[in-house]
Parts: C-alpha cells; structure tokens; sequence
C-alpha cells in the first residue's frame, strides 16, 4: 500500500490536511519522524505560522535534513502554504533561512491600495500558466482559499505554474522535479482543493519544466 506521510513539525492544521487526504482515498499518516519520512512513498508538507520557528523545529527533529534527502530520492512532495514558503532558499519573514529544495525567496507583500490589507485572505481565482499533472483539473475561473501575508518568488521563471492576483499577480503554486508547493490550502478548498489533492495521491512525481509531463 503506497505510505503518503504529512510532516508534523508542530505548523498546524495537518488534521484537517489529513481528513481531506481521507475523503479522496489517500491513506495519509502524520509523523514527526524523519526515518518514517524517508519510507514514505509521498510526502505532503503542509503548514501555517512562522518562518523562523518552523526551522527551528524542521532542525532541531532532524526532518529539514530528510527532507532534502526526500526531494534527492525522487519522492513526491507537495508543499501546502508555510510549507511551500520554507521550501525556498530565504525568507523575508524574519530575515530566515529556509530548507533551498526550491531556488528562491519569499517575499512579502507590499501593496499600495490603502483597502487592501496584508494578510491576503480568502477567495481568489488562481490560472495555470504551465501544465503539470497536479494542476491538470484547474479550469480557468476556480478559486482557492488563501490565507498568507508572504509569496514564494521563485529564481527560475520555469518553475511558476500558476498565478493568483492581490493588487499585482504573485506566484501561488510552483514545482521543480519532484516537488509541487501550492501557497493555498486545498484542504480549505472545498472540491477543487480535494481534487488537487487526488491528482497529487495519483502522480509519479516526474515533471519537465518547460511543460510536459
């Protein structure tokens, strides 16, 4: 039976991560092991809070080293909000240094519409600018649940597979390789998010950036 485990590295709402990952079939177990992380078929890296202290923990357990073994292994992840954040290189939030499986920095948003508040919150239309297996059902017009006052700026263009707008279009899902990070919560989705979920209990992890699959 494939083993899909959701990182515990005390980030929040991985039990509602893990109903969702139920609903749609896909046996999911939380663990803060990392020899439990590197038997792991697939690994779903969810998370809500804040940068620094999410490393902290990611260290201090041993799992932001599995981690990286796990992206060096070929298996599938899936990054979920502060989890795709911290899978960057470097963090504005905190001025930290985060897990580098992904090249780049997340930034925070700096708006000029005094209506607009930071953090950016609730429903917005996100559109696919380059195909990938976990994005393939997103029709133009879906909207996901976003909850987040900081954006992953990926350093490869490639990388960027869907866009969302608050003010100016910011990057809210990218992938490399093996890992596919998404800075909305599909669990919070509804449908959409459930599906996405599916498609990523389904994938092989194998991704050509430039678009095929």
């Amino acid at each position: 039976m494939s083993r899909t485990l959701i990182v515990d590295y005390d980030a929040g709402n991985l039990r509602s991560v893990q109903r969702a990952c139920h609903e749609v079939g896909l046996d999911a177990v939380i663990s803060a092991d990392p020899a439990a992380l590197a038997r792991a078929d697939r690994v779903i890296f969810p998370g809500v809070g804040q940068a620094a202290s999410a490393m902290a923990t990611l260290h201090r357990s041993g799992l932001a080293d599995a981690l990286r073994h796990a992206i060096t292994a070929g298996t599938p992840i899936l990054g979920i909000c502060l989890g795709l954040q911290i899978s960057l290189t470097h963090s504005e939030e905190g001025d930290t240094p985060c897990l580098g499986l992904i090249d780049g920095r997340v930034r925070r948003f700096a708006l000029d519409d005094p209506r607009l508040k930071v953090p950016h919150m609730g429903w917005n239309e996100v559109r696919v600018v380059r195909a990938h297996p976990v994005l393939a059902g997103i029709e133009p017009g879906d909207e996901f649940y976003f909850v987040h006052g900081y954006y992953p700026d990926p350093t490869t263009r490639d990388a960027v597979l869907a866009v969302s707008d608050y003010e100016r279009e910011f990057c809210c899902a990218l992938g490399v390789g093996n890992y596919v990070g998404v800075q909305f919560h599909t669990e919070k989705s509804g449908r959409v998010g459930l599906d996405l979920i599916a498609r990523f209990g389904a994938w092989d992890g194998r991704f050509d950036a430039g678009g095929r699959s």
